[in-house]
């Protein structure tokens, strides 16, 4: 006997031809939106000099006293100037950071909530599993027909890529919180909004500072995955090494993704170690 097949295909295939077709006055205006702030954030942060935005970055690193940080990000930082991708590392950065700003929007308050609420919880952990479990491949897909080609869809898959790290560690932080220091507070008759915001959130900071760093990680990644479906910067001189056959730009481009990427992970590493107890 033979066992029907559950029509997936079917039912998911036509919701996205329905939304398609019928919410496309909403996809239209966030296109426009997030290809706007993409360009804008690109051209502010392009608009110092390389030597300059990189002089800046240096003083206020040594101002802070993080002085190793400073020649290590200049070099690096250098180093991708001298290469001549610094216009992609700018379109690639503002991409990660659109993308990874607007994940940390909705995933910090997503935390509390499923931190604070049981029911919360068993409906979204599901959700977040099949979201870290899922190719990154497979986000690029739905996105192109809501959005199209272009830095739009490339920033909306990067916000649905990034969000669940920072999800998760804001749920760890808030859980994590010692139940001592919980009985003490509710003892003085904190309320639950107090006891939220007064004892568990502070406490909780190094955890999420972890997840804002993982999630910048996860967008600067995908941000690279994005350029298959129009976005551009780095991903986009990967992918043209790899449709022309040309090894020595795929390890150039490449290298100053990774260079990019362990500055912006330093950078934020350098707060977790501030805001550690």
């Amino acid at each position: 006997m033979d066992i029907p097949e559950i029509p997936f295909k079917l039912w998911i295939g036509s919701g996205i031809d329905w939304m398609s077709l019928n919410l496309d006055f909403l996809f239209e205006p966030i296109a426009h939106v997030l290809s706007e702030m993409r360009s804008g954030l690109g051209e502010v942060l392009a608009y110092l000099p390389p030597y300059v935005f990189i002089a800046c970055l240096c003083a206020i690193l040594v101002w802070r006293r993080k002085n190793q940080l400073a020649v290590g990000s200049a070099l690096a930082l250098l180093l991708i100037w001298n290469l001549g991708f610094w216009d992609d590392t700018i379109i690639t950065l503002s991409l990660a950071l659109i993308g990874g700003g607007f994940a940390l929007l909705v995933a910090i308050p997503l935390g509390v909530l499923i931190a604070e609420n049981k029911r919360a919880h068993t409906v979204v952990l599901p959700i977040l599993d099949y979201m870290q479990s899922t190719p990154a491949f497979v986000y690029l897909i739905p996105w192109v027909l809501f959005f199209g080609v272009g830095d739009a869809a490339g920033i909306v898959s990067i916000i649905v890529w990034s969000m669940p790290p920072a999800v998760r560690a804001t749920e760890v932080g808030l859980n994590g919180v010692d139940a001592h220091l919980i009985e003490a507070a509710n003892a003085y008759g904190a309320s639950r909004r107090q006891l939220l915001l007064k004892v568990k959130l502070p406490l909780a900071v190094p955890h999420i500072v972890v997840g804002v760093n993982h999630c910048i990680m996860f967008a600067m990644s995908m941000a690279v995955f994005a350029s298959l479906i129009g976005a551009g910067g780095l991903g986009q001189r990967v992918v043209a090494s790899m449709q022309t056959v040309d090894m020595s730009m795929g390890i150039e481009s490449g290298l100053c993704v990774v260079l990019i990427a362990i500055v912006l992970d330093r950078l934020t590493k350098s707060s977790v170690q501030k805001g550690a107890p």
